[in-house]
């Protein structure tokens, strides 16, 4: 079912919610707007917060395309949410907008449903270029300019409960929210792109929580022993990842990667080829090397010992096993993947995160080597 905006451009309805409220997608945007009067928390700039006054929401692509920045349409961020709000048919008094650089076409919707109570999960999301940890290092500190438009890479969640909830309890639904968020990165070993971490969300990400002040259901709990966050988390979860691999990929399969596994430690195609170019005994032109290193990426014992050695690498960090266990451990690692592909294995001397690392990107030029001498016979 669809129908036309101002218009502009047709908008689809994607679906009927619980609440008896549609979630239409136009003009860039997912837009939910109320039937009657709802509960909302979120971390909108413009309008965020704890309302009942609100009459929609949204999540807008602010992404110009043709490998455009994101750009702002007004001298501050509030007047640009405004004109987006404006444009999108909705009040700027009473709507809450998210922005980000994913396509609304990649969004991925999730409901579950226990006996009388519904959750639906509406997300888009990236992590590629702005996923962080919590703690990373990090630059921006500016208490008194309010006017920079977030950055690209956001994952934002919608999450709608039909059913009654106290403010309090919206937040709580929040911090669940963020958990199964970061639980779906986990489980997708999606890196940070400014330490060495595991990332648990992106720098710019937003959600809005949406609840059922008309529902004769009345919750009281939301956290994890609760059956609303257990639903909480099994729609958002699934739905992030989705998201994600609609936007760019990221997916299982995508992970199956040696140099994916190793991207947050460093080891990628760039660093590899330059330490082989240092070499005296170079044979084989950039291309060649990369075509022979992309044939042993997503080989299955590679990425499997890769993977073990980078877990090594992260218990080491967080102070779980002693630098004297992850090097004999480490060890054990490349004797079997060196073996496994006939060459010498390296040896890790120092008790270190980048002896370990160095001895890695040498077995790895070993390989490489040696692929590229059984591929020319």
């Amino acid at each position: 079912m669809s129908f036309w905006i101002q218009g502009r451009e047709q908008a689809l309805k994607l679906c009927v919610l619980a609440t008896g409220d549609s979630v239409y997608r136009y003009y860039k945007s997912i837009v939910i707007p109320f039937e009657q009067p709802r509960k909302v928390s979120s971390t909108a700039i413009v309008n965020g917060g704890y309302r009942e006054d609100l009459t929609a929401v949204f999540n807008n692509d602010c992404n110009p395309g043709a490998g455009m920045a994101c750009t702002m349409r007004a001298p501050t961020y509030q007047e640009h949410m405004r004109i987006i709000t404006e444009e999108i048919g909705l009040d700027p008094a009473t709507t809450a907008g998210m922005g980000t650089a994913a396509s609304m076409e990649n969004v991925a919707i999730h409901t579950e449903c226990y006996q009388n109570l519904t959750v639906t999960a509406i997300v888009t999301g990236g992590i590629e270029v702005n996923g962080g940890r919590v703690g990373d290092p990090a630059t921006y500190f500016k208490p008194i300019d309010k006017s920079t438009l977030e950055k690209p890479g956001t994952i934002n969640i919608i999450l709608v409960i039909d059913a009654d909830l106290p403010p309090g309890m919206l937040n709580r639904a929040m911090v669940t929210c963020t958990e199964a968020k970061t639980a779906a990165l986990q489980e997708l070993m999606a890196g940070s792109n400014y330490s060495t971490g595991l990332a648990t969300g992106s720098g710019t990400d937003q959600t809005i929580i949406v609840a059922n002040p008309a529902s004769p259901l009345y919750l009281e709990s939301a956290g994890k022993h609760s059956k609303l966050g257990e639903l909480i988390g099994r729609t958002v979860l699934p739905a992030v990842k989705e998201a994600l691999c609609k936007q760019t990929g990221l997916s299982p399969r995508q992970q199956h990667s040696m140099l994916r596994r190793f991207k947050r430690y460093g080891i990628k195609e760039e660093s590899l080829w330059q330490a082989y170019a240092g070499d005296s005994d170079k044979a084989m032109i950039k291309p060649k090397f990369m075509d022979t290193l992309y044939q042993i990426d997503d080989d299955n014992y590679l990425v499997t010992y890769a993977a073990l050695y980078v877990h090594l690498l992260d218990e080491l960090q967080w102070g779980l096993l002693s630098g004297v266990e992850v090097r004999q451990s480490g060890n054990e690692l490349l004797t079997a993947t060196a073996a496994k592909y006939g060459v010498e294995a390296p040896v890790i001397v120092d008790i270190s995160v980048e002896a370990c690392l160095k001895a890695w990107q040498v077995l790895m030029l070993t390989i490489v080597k040696k692929k590229w001498m059984t591929l020319t016979k």
